[in-house]
């Protein structure tokens, strides 16, 4: 990711929120094999865990993700291989040595066109066409929950799909009568526990944007907000309070 000063952000608080409220994100790994492909994403949505800094994990504030895979899926396949291969060299750890990717998208982006920059287009015509969007990446080490027959694992698994319906059915559906893991029987859930591995990644970096045409001055920027609010979708909406968000912050950095 180009992490450009007029667009990084550095809290890891504020990139924190990003994953939380937008918990859908892209895990791409990079591991050799010979029976699957090299580089592989899939879309998992997370959970993440922010325990306290202790001495032994400096990156501990990060946060934690946890998710789980569909068995079947040639990226968990490749991830269970190679954990594999790491046992069988005597190494009795769940995770892998090599770190992985992945990036969480804000809900709202879009093209902008030069035309909203009504300050600068009039003036001088020196603008071209970008897209505003926001964006965090978390890179760490990978472990690999997939010993069926394990009570580590199953615990996991437990926990994760608990807590991830729950967060699902509060933060993000608002439900006051939210569905519950229990709601299904026993047994459907220990058959469909089995199809699924579970992941948990330390944060080991993270790392974000927000490309909100904060580099723009005062007035391209209100140009901009107008631009977006006068499409009159949810996304536009989104996209202007964003840009103002920003430009605002930007603004009182300067005082």
């Amino acid at each position: 990711m180009y992490l450009r000063a007029a667009h990084v952000e550095k809290s890891v608080q504020v990139l924190q929120q990003l994953i939380h409220d937008n918990p859908l994100g892209l895990l791409t790994t990079a591991i050799k094999s010979t029976d699957h492909p090299f580089i592989q994403t899939s879309h998992i949505p997370f959970l993440l865990d922010v325990p306290p800094t202790n001495e032994e994990n400096e990156n501990a504030s990060n946060g934690i993700l946890r998710g789980h895979i569909a068995r079947a899926n040639p990226q968990a396949k490749a991830l269970m291989e190679a954990l594999a291969a790491e046992q069988a060299s005597g190494k009795t750890t769940l995770e892998l040595p090599d770190e992985v990717l992945v990036l969480f998208n804000a809900p709202h982006h879009h093209y902008v066109t030069p035309k909203f920059y009504t300050e600068t287009k009039p003036a001088t015509g020196k603008v071209v066409p970008t897209w505003n969007y926001a964006a965090a990446q978390a890179y760490g080490r990978i472990k690999v929950y997939c010993d069926s027959k394990s009570e580590e694992t199953q615990s996991f698994l437990q926990t994760q799909i608990e807590d991830l319906s729950q967060h699902a059915e509060g933060s993000i559906m608002g439900s006051s009568a939210p569905w519950k893991v229990s709601d299904a029987p026993d047994s459907y859930v220990n058959l469909l526990r089995k199809n699924i591995i579970g992941i948990e990644i330390r944060i080991e970096r993270l790392q974000g944007k927000f490309k909100m045409s904060q580099e723009m001055g005062a007035g391209d920027r209100q140009g901009v907000v107008q631009g977006f609010e006068g499409l009159e979708s949810d996304v536009g909406r989104g996209v202007a309070d964003m840009v103002r968000e920003r430009g605002e912050l930007k603004d009182s950095q300067k005082e």
